[in-house]
C-alpha cells in the first residue's frame, strides 16, 4: 500500500510531537518504529535474503536494522533496506521516517 504525502506528514507529526531538536526527533522515530514494527522479518540485501531481528539507534548512523544470515550479523541503515515483500506490520513507520529524513 502506497502512503500519501499527507498521511506520511501526519505520521511524522505523531512521532515527533514532543521532540524539540533533531536528536530528540530521531529518538522519537526509533521508539515509534521499535514499538510498531513486527520483528523478525526477511528482506533481501544485495540479492541475499537476511532476517531483520531488531533495530537500534546508533550515534552517527541513525536507526539501523540488525540483520542476520546464518552465523553472520550486520547492522544496516534501516533506510538502506529495500521494502520487504510483503511488508511486515508497522513498516509504514519506516516509510514515515524516510519521509522525515528526506
Amino acid at each position: 500500500m502506497r502512503l500519501t504525502t499527507s498521511r506520511l506528514d501526519a505520521m511524522v507529526e505523531e512521532a515527533i510531537v514532543d521532540a524539540y531538536d533533531e536528536y530528540e526527533q530521531l529518538a522519537a522515530f526509533h521508539s515509534a518504529i521499535e514499538d510498531r514494527l513486527t520483528l523478525p522479518f526477511d528482506t533481501a540485501v544485495l540479492g541475499v535474503t537476511v532476517t531483520v531481528t531488531g533495530i537500534q539507534d546508533r550515534p552517527g548512523s541513525g536507526i539501523v536494522a540488525l540483520c542476520r544470515r546464518g552465523r553472520h550479523r550486520q547492522a544496516i541503515g534501516i533506510l538502506d533496506l529495500p521494502p520487504p515483500e510483503p511488508a511486515p506490520e508497522g513498516w509504514a513507520w519506516v516509510e514515515a521516517y524516510r519521509h522525515w529524513a528526506s
